[in-house]
């Protein structure tokens, strides 16, 4: 096979709707929007979620809570996945970000008391546990706040 013979699977492609061509292509004179009506005109049709003016479903249910734009919204590691760090290091978000151990740092990282940390490190984060900072310092490591 060469580069030239490459071709799409066949039926992956289909052919564009080539509109106004003349009676005998199919899609001629009213070009496939039949005759008059909304959905024959310019701009024509209805917006999405409209009912026939019946009162629309978005309407009818409910609203319930608040949603504060304004919140912030911590990422949480637990302490027993800081084992993967080498001892005597500092962890901060690049390298959790880098272990893979997240993927975004969203307003910050919060280390959760979760499970048990046998290696000195220096950890960087926006908050701490109570248990979390004791399992780190009972380590022999630090909880440092960014």
């Amino acid at each position: 096979m060469k580069l030239h013979e490459l071709q799409p699977a066949c039926g992956s492609t289909t052919a564009r709707k080539r509109l106004g061509r003349g009676i005998g292509s199919g899609l001629g004179k009213t070009s496939g929007k039949g005759h008059k009506g909304a959905k024959a005109r310019s701009g024509g049709g209805k917006r999405p979620g409209f009912e026939g003016g019946q009162m629309p479903l978005v309407r009818r249910l409910p609203k319930r809570g608040f949603y504060n734009p304004f919140r912030t919204e911590y990422v949480a590691v637990n302490v027993e996945r800081l084992e993967i760090f080498e001892d005597g290091s500092v962890v901060s978000p690049v390298q959790l970000i880098e272990a893979g151990i997240i993927k975004k740092i969203d307003d910050g990282i919060k280390i959760m008391g979760n499970g048990e940390l046998t290696k000195k490190l220096t950890v960087q984060a926006a908050k701490f546990t109570a248990t979390a900072k004791e399992k780190i310092e009972a380590a022999g490591g630090k909880a440092e706040v960014i």
